[in-house]
């Protein structure tokens, strides 16, 4: 499918990375994976879901720049990075990449099995969320190249002992754990793909974006979606310096916001 072509932006100044930038991008989320595994620990299961909730979010900005290969590291740095937030999302992230950078080839198409859950009705995109999952990567596992599936193979094993481990062990933390990864998974369909693609064009702005700081901020970045997509090889964390381009020399990319 024909798309509008991309507006003519410097970005090729934005790949670089400070190491401090680096040291953010791998760190980003464990510290409230860990925060939450404690108050769990505790028995303030209440207290501990915003941080789950937190480390989620920040852990699919660490999983979507892994997929690009912008968080800084190199090859091999980015696979370990992939294993271990498979191993604590639990999903695939392996199998994941491969539906989402088809997701960058053909935005909203025929072939978009991940963009195309922006077409469905809000309340459908709620309730079927698990389907989201499920599809998202089995795609990967079932047309991915021999790498990615082997990698993705890799990924369920791991996932298999964690919930293996929950019913074995149940220790309270684990089972805690399990049951929000296994309920962040089933709305990220929702909130990480219709929101920002909801009533776009597959062939003008296919996708939205975000002008509230405090929102931006609180959401890692994730919401500046438009301009990840026109130059995905760009880090997160140069995405509001990417926005404020786009805003200057081609506003017409950001007309669609989020909220």
């Amino acid at each position: 499918m024909k798309h509008l072509p991309k507006p003519e932006i410097e970005w090729r100044d934005l790949l670089t990375l400070s190491r401090r930038q680096v040291a953010l991008n791998l760190a980003l989320s464990w510290p409230w994976l860990a925060g939450s595994w404690w108050l769990a620990a505790k028995g303030h299961y209440l207290w501990a879901l915003p941080l789950s909730f937190f480390f989620y979010l920040c852990a699919l900005r660490q999983a979507h720049d892994a997929y690009h290969r912008s968080l800084g590291v190199g090859r091999f740095g980015t696979e370990v990075m992939l294993y271990a937030l498979s191993s604590t999302m639990l999903c695939s992230t392996h199998a994941i990449r491969y539906t989402h950078l088809q997701h960058h080839r053909d935005p909203l198409g025929a072939s978009d099995v991940e963009g195309n859950w922006a077409r469905l009705a809000a309340w459908q995109a709620l309730l079927w969320g698990p389907l989201f999952s499920i599809r998202t990567q089995w795609q990967g596992l079932r047309h991915g190249d021999g790498d990615t599936r082997r990698r993705s193979r890799h990924d369920v094993w791991i996932m298999a002992a964690v919930w293996l481990a929950a019913v074995l062990w149940p220790h309270p933390v684990l089972v805690y754990h399990v049951l929000t990864m296994l309920a962040a998974n089933a709305v990220v369909g929702f909130f990480a793909v219709w929101s920002v693609h909801r009533g776009c064009d597959p062939a003008g702005v296919f996708a939205r974006t975000e002008r509230r700081a405090w929102l931006n901020f609180a959401t890692a970045h994730l919401l500046y979606h438009v301009e990840h997509h026109l130059f995905a090889r760009v880090p997160a964390n140069h995405l509001p310096e990417l926005a404020r381009r786009l805003d200057k020399q081609a506003p017409q990319w950001a007309a669609k916001r989020v909220l």
